[in-house]
């Protein structure tokens, strides 16, 4: 075999890995969500962005919530009984409203329970989402999101800001458009939560909670801990299932070439016993 054949063998297999690579993964998360199914008696779908790269080019792009995702959720919903509970496991930075309001208006019409899990973060779109669950599981450490509305790179309520405090005359026409359109999706947003809050809270509590969450009162990257979110009046508990845990590490974060920078073996720990004195 002579150097030539040696590298196509070289290029057919560095080809072929990523591909194999992903069926495994694939096949391993579907025997992964059948496990969770069966022992749950529930449907699971997973809702799960990744900031992924392209094939050749190896350009990161960074998913997000989109009409493709509420295409795939609405459509196993349908092929969901009703009397049959729900599990979203869900870890998103959000995404388009259109998309996150079509899901969370799927998820409260279905008439047996839906349980949202955070094992990470589920930020602005994605709290949307969890908002509408009967029950949302944390880890300790996971993280829900303000849901006020962004206008390209601005947050809708700076926008407001802006216009209600500078003179009109120093303000171009396109930031008042903005600000305009940024009034209406807050009030949309607010009202849409509030409508998701209602069934879990009194008609106050829920305006209350709704506003706090859509108006601006947090960065847009604010993290809610479990604990704030209960204190919200969030039906949060933090008795996360390893299940769940596990099928997350089933959905891996795409390598760079430099290397990351966490490191750790992948297997359980735990306390070795000490021995006494005597040695038993």
């Amino acid at each position: 075999m002579d150097i030539t054949q040696l590298f196509w063998l070289f290029f057919i297999f560095s080809a072929l890995q990523p591909v194999l690579q992903r069926r495994y993964l694939e096949a391993m998360r579907t025997r992964k969500i059948a496990q969770i199914e069966k022992k749950r008696a529930s449907r699971v779908i997973s809702l799960i962005h990744r900031q992924e790269t392209m094939n050749l080019l190896g350009f990161p792009v960074m998913r997000y919530i989109d009409v493709n995702d509420s295409e795939e959720v609405l459509r196993a919903i349908q092929m969901t009984d009703d009397e049959v509970p729900l599990d979203i496991v869900l870890h998103t930075p959000g995404g388009l409203v259109l998309a996150a309001t079509q899901i969370a208006r799927a998820i409260q019409g279905h008439k047996g329970k839906v349980t949202v899990f955070v094992p990470h973060y589920a930020m602005s779109g994605g709290t949307l989402i969890a908002l509408a669950a009967d029950e949302i599981v944390m880890c300790e450490h996971s993280v829900l999101g303000p849901v006020d509305p962004q206008l390209g790179q601005m947050p809708a309520a700076s926008l407001i800001k802006v216009v209600e405090e500078k003179p009109i005359a120093e303000i171009d026409d396109q930031t008042l458009i903005m600000a305009d359109v940024g009034r209406k999706a807050i009030a949309q947003i607010e009202a849409f939560a509030k409508r998701l809050l209602s069934d879990k809270m009194d008609e106050a509590r829920a305006a209350d909670v709704a506003a706090k969450l859509a108006t601006g009162t947090w960065t847009h990257d604010y993290p809610i801990s479990a604990d704030e979110a209960r204190e919200l009046g969030l039906p949060v508990g933090t008795d996360m299932p390893k299940e769940v845990l596990e099928l997350m590490t089933l959905y891996p974060q795409p390598v760079r070439r430099q290397g990351g920078g966490v490191e750790y073996l992948p297997v359980p720990r735990e306390r070795e016993a000490r021995r006494g004195l005597s040695g038993h």
